[in-house]
């Protein structure tokens, strides 16, 4: 037999290895005890050390791998997956060197005088040194998946956004006290250059990214910038405090805003043109505690606006909502929280019936997208024109249909009834949860019951939800409950002989680890029959309006969601973030 390794032989003497690779992988749910066992066994017979076995059996992942030799070794573990890019750290140990050694360096803390890396082997005291010595700082190890320490090595030193942003505070960083004060006409005229600079990459990478929004946000000692992919936040950048004001001041001068109004939000806009893509971007600030927050929404000009189906409506839904479009008055309102995609499903209705032998008028705060052939009003309260007084006006132009951004008020509500019972057909958006709730919320407006049941024709509820990338997508065995609680809520709707798998995306680079890319819409279509409509008469309750709606054929928004899980479109986790009650 071979000799027994020095560590084994220490442990041996407790009567039981506590605290070895194996026991913490145990601890930690990833590895079966009996399994545990025979790394041990095997670690004494052969004399390889328990790390070489579960890595050559492939018996535990890498992840789990360097978790627990993270909590063996007491080091800190990162996951780089949720680690924004710091450019001041990447500026201070060179590629070649994060390369040689296989760190990643995560933050700086000047003041500390300390780097944080991310190491393959936090206890490479050799690496540590070395860095060490080349900064001038102290280096705090943390433990980090080695693939994707290697990964983060070739991306982050080579995307734009850090590499820009990199070379751009290399020339303002040389002097932190020439930053403070513009005087210097050469500091300024570099400092304008790289600033500009850096708003152009930030922009870039968010079209890139597919990001919706972009949120430049003032901390105490640094500024995030943060992008929303997919409808969720993600950090993808920090930048040194003293360069808040420049970036803000230059965002402030390409959208037309008071550059030294500090004190109340405003509002701006302008285009930015990278490749042959242009976009629209609406920027809003804020006078937060640390400084001024900026955040710029983009509005894509190329691409047009999507389809129904493509949205995610199809089956009875959205045959529902397109008998509703078709007749020539009424009311339609979609319904559902800021954020789940209104605005777009109204612009896919509005394209799909814009012809030139309709006119149609659209009040809008603000308009989003630009539709050729659409009479589009901007809403300007400080102006008088409301969404009130700007439908009353709408009427003597002679519209065929009408789109009112968002009933507010009982005037609105009033008006909207009224264009409708005269012929027009009037679309809307309201703030209800789901499509049932919105005939209650009218009548508490004060609309009159007996012109609601007449004039309401259709009422769509939808959310919006992240859709599985199908480069990365798998299929697992959820837990039991899950499928059961599944089963329940889609009753007859629940698919004959289908087994009891579902989907997730594992992650890759394309989708930046996450599982998802793109979005897809949940949709209930609530028609108003006869039925419903004695109900608004009767000032019925949301939960009555429910019931008679399922009897009648509505698939709700949940069911709509679980049935686009069953198919593999989006994950239970995603149904579960947008349509718990």
């Amino acid at each position: 037999m071979g000799e027994m390794p020095a560590d084994a032989s220490v442990k041996a003497t407790n009567g039981e290895t506590a605290g070895s690779l194996a026991d913490i992988l145990v601890a930690q749910g990833a590895l079966a005890s009996d399994r545990a066992q025979q790394v041990k066994l095997a670690e004494i017979q052969s004399g390889k050390s328990q790390e070489e076995i579960l890595t050559s059996q492939n018996l535990v992942s890498e992840e789990a791998l360097t978790r627990a030799k993270a909590t063996l070794y007491n080091i800190p573990f990162v996951d780089l997956a949720t680690t924004p890019a710091a450019p001041e750290a990447l500026t201070l140990v060179p590629h070649e060197v994060a390369e040689r050694f296989k760190v990643y360096p995560v933050s700086v803390d000047k003041a500390g005088k300390q780097i944080i890396l991310a190491m393959a082997d936090p206890l490479d005291l050799t690496a540590i040194e070395f860095v060490e010595q080349k900064t001038n700082l102290r280096v705090k190890p943390q433990a980090a998946v080695p693939s994707k320490v290697m990964e983060f090595i070739s991306t982050r030193y080579a995307t734009s956004l850090s590499q820009e942003v990199t070379e751009a505070l290399k020339d303002v960083s040389a002097d932190q006290e020439k930053i403070k004060t513009l005087d210097t006409a050469k500091t300024g005229i570099i400092r304008e250059e790289k600033i500009a600079e850096i708003v152009s990459h930030i922009l870039d990478f968010a079209m890139k990214g597919r990001a919706s929004d972009v949120h430049i946000e003032p901390q105490e000692k640094s500024t995030r910038v943060r992008y929303r992919i997919d409808g969720i936040l993600s950090e993808k950048l920090t930048i040194p405090k003293e360069l808040h004001d420049s970036l803000v001041s230059r965002i402030k001068i390409l959208s037309g805003m008071k550059i030294d109004e500090k004190r109340i939000p405003q509002d701006g806009r302008f285009n930015f043109k990278a490749g042959d893509n242009e976009v629209d971007l609406r920027v809003s600030s804020l006078p937060a505690t640390w400084g001024e927050k900026i955040v710029m929404r983009l509005l894509k000009k190329s691409g047009g606006v999507p389809e129904l189906t493509e949205l995610g409506l199809r089956g009875r839904g959205l045959k529902n909502l397109e008998d509703a479009i078709l007749r020539p008055h009424g009311i339609i309102i979609i319904c559902g929280p800021t954020g789940s995609g209104k605005t777009t499903t109204l612009y896919s209705v509005i394209s799909k019936i814009n012809t030139p032998k309709v006119n149609i008028v659209t009040l809008e705060d603000p308009i989003e997208y630009k539709i050729p052939g659409v009479n589009q009003v901007q809403v300007n309260p400080a102006a008088g024109l409301t969404f009130a007084s700007g439908l009353r006006s709408f009427l003597r132009q002679d519209p065929n249909i009408i789109l009112v951004g968002e009933i507010r008020d009982k005037e609105t509500a009033d008006l909207a009834i009224q264009a409708s019972l005269t012929g027009h057909l009037v679309f809307s958006t309201l703030h209800t949860n789901d499509a049932s709730e919105a005939l209650p919320r009218l009548l508490d407006m004060g609309a009159e019951p007996y012109l609601l049941a007449s004039s309401m024709t259709a009422i769509v509820a939808q959310r919006v939800l992240r859709k599985i990338h199908d480069k990365c997508q798998e299929a697992y065995d959820p837990d039991p409950k899950i499928m059961e609680e599944m089963k329940n809520v889609l009753g007859t709707l629940w698919p004959q002989g289908r087994d009891g798998k579902l989907y997730r995306g594992k992650g890759d680079a394309e989708c930046g680890d996450t599982g998802y890319l793109g979005r897809i819409g949940i949709f209930e279509v609530l028609p108003i029959t006869e039925k419903i409509g004695r109900l608004i008469l009767e000032r019925a309750a949301s939960p009555d309006i429910v019931k008679v709606a399922r009897e009648e054929g509505m698939i709700t928004l949940k069911q709509d969601g679980y049935l686009k899980v069953l198919e593999g479109i989006t994950s239970i986790e995603e149904v579960l973030r947008v349509a718990q009650e």
